[in-house]
């Protein structure tokens, strides 16, 4: 069998393994290390090898803002501001046609820009805004449809753990993508919002209605958020003023939300102790598909699948935008099976050299930036995407009288949503790219 035969197998394989339940870290850990030994036929250059790997992706400093985005996330949901969002947005929209689902939206964005986190924004989310929708009469399908698709904006609204992670494996400026992540995901935002108005029109018993709040308590109620004002200010602001680094701003972040909490009184030695440890849990599994995925990596470029690949779609003449097509397709199949860290890591190093090959008429690092975006929003549209989408099933767990295809049922206009942005991102690089070129 050849070497370019063995690279092609490895996807199969890991596949398999991971629905015989074995996590994909380590799914692609085994595959890395097998088939670099059957490539070099000895295990002691692999071993070499794999020492140099984990010493040399553990001690990367770019990896560090990881667990502190994830820390950041952690003190924010202690600190109550979650709450404070969906309280704010529920008082100036509520009292419209669908105005409680949107404002559980609004909340989603802003806590997504403070978290970095997809399911840790529903999750969050879910808890403080479900209760209220389901009192005010909204129905199942569409209260955990919508807070389902809103969970999706903690990983496009920056700051994003995968855009990290892709501007880690494409040698890109995080904050260049974060920058340019801002307008889809604010476009993300409105168009869930649009679905809304639009669904709960079709369907008019779906929603209840809440009583208009006075002025007074809706800025009463804004005055609420300026914890979250602050820390997005400070830590986006500054990355993209150029004040610091995105490993920095999320070190401020971490200590801004913590100080916060410790001001809101929320935050205690228990569940300070709580939020370290979720905080470790979750980036030693970050890591380890990390590390696997550094394995399998070394073990595609022995195999020169990655180049023979790039070759052979330049030698066949396709139409770059016929291919790119296919790969966002490819992306929404694979979201219905694996979770988007896991689509990030195991794909791109094969698919960014062949894309990048073609020729889309933009500089290289404008179509590197363009590119990521398309894939954060279709591993987005992944996580709502039935039957596997894990945001599907955080908030369903958390509707019990809910049933699970009710959900299904629930998220598809937001998934119709997310394909028409997917297809005007895509036809107009432009909006992606503005602010961008604006300030760089």
């Amino acid at each position: 069998m050849s070497n370019i035969e063995l690279g092609l197998l490895s996807f199969p394989v890991i596949l398999i393994l991971i629905f015989l339940r074995i996590p994909i870290g380590l799914a692609m850990l085994a595959v890395g290390i097998g088939g670099s030994y059957l490539i070099t036929g000895s295990f002691n250059p692999v071993m070499a090898q794999f020492k140099h790997l984990t010493q040399g992706t553990f001690a990367s400093y770019s990896l560090s803002v990881v667990p502190l985005f994830l820390l950041m996330g952690q003190f924010a949901t202690l600190g109550g501001m979650s709450a404070a969002l969906f309280k704010a947005a529920a008082t100036w929209m509520g009292h419209r046609k669908g105005g409680l689902a949107m404002a559980a939206i609004g909340a989603c964005a802003g806590f997504g820009a403070i978290c970095g986190s997809s399911l840790a924004t529903a999750a969050t989310m879910g808890q403080v805004a479900l209760p209220e929708l389901r009192k005010y009469g909204y129905a199942g399908g569409l209260a955990t449809g919508t807070l389902a698709a809103g969970g999706t904006l903690g990983i496009l609204i920056p700051p994003s753990i995968i855009l990290v992670i892709y501007a880690i494996l494409t040698e890109q400026n995080i904050s260049k993508l974060f920058m340019a992540a801002l307008i889809p995901g604010l476009l993300a935002a409105i168009g869930y919002m649009i679905t809304i108005a639009i669904y709960v029109r079709i369907n008019p018993e779906s929603a209840g209605q809440v009583e208009r709040a006075p002025y007074s308590e809706r800025w009463k109620a804004l005055a609420g958020v300026w914890p979250v004002l602050v820390v997005f200010i400070v830590v986006i602001g500054g990355i993209y003023g150029g004040v610091f680094t995105p490993t920095e701003a999320a070190a401020i972040g971490a200590a801004g939300t913590a100080i916060i909490s410790l001001f809101n009184r929320s935050l205690t030695g228990k569940n300070f102790i709580e939020a370290i440890l979720s905080t470790a849990s979750s980036t030693a599994m970050i890591f380890l598909i990390v590390l696997g995925a550094g394995a399998l990596n070394g073990f595609l470029a022995m195999s020169q699948l990655p180049q023979v690949s790039a070759e052979w779609v330049v030698a066949q003449g396709f139409n770059p935008w016929v291919v790119l097509i296919a790969i966002l397709f490819l992306y929404l199949l694979l979201g219905c099976v694996m979770d988007s860290l896991s689509m990030i890591l195991l794909t791109v190093p094969i698919i960014f050299p062949m894309v990048t090959a073609l020729d889309f008429g933009l500089p290289p690092d404008e179509f590197a930036i363009w590119f990521g975006i398309l894939v954060l929003i279709v591993v987005e549209v992944g996580l709502i995407t039935p039957p596997v989408g894990m945001n599907l099933f955080v908030i369903n767990s958390m509707a019990k009288t809910t049933s699970l295809g009710q959900t299904y049922k629930g998220v598809l206009p937001f998934v119709a949503s997310d394909l028409i942005r997917t297809a005007i991102l895509a036809a107009f690089p432009a909006l992606t790219l503005y602010l961008v070129r604006l300030l760089y």
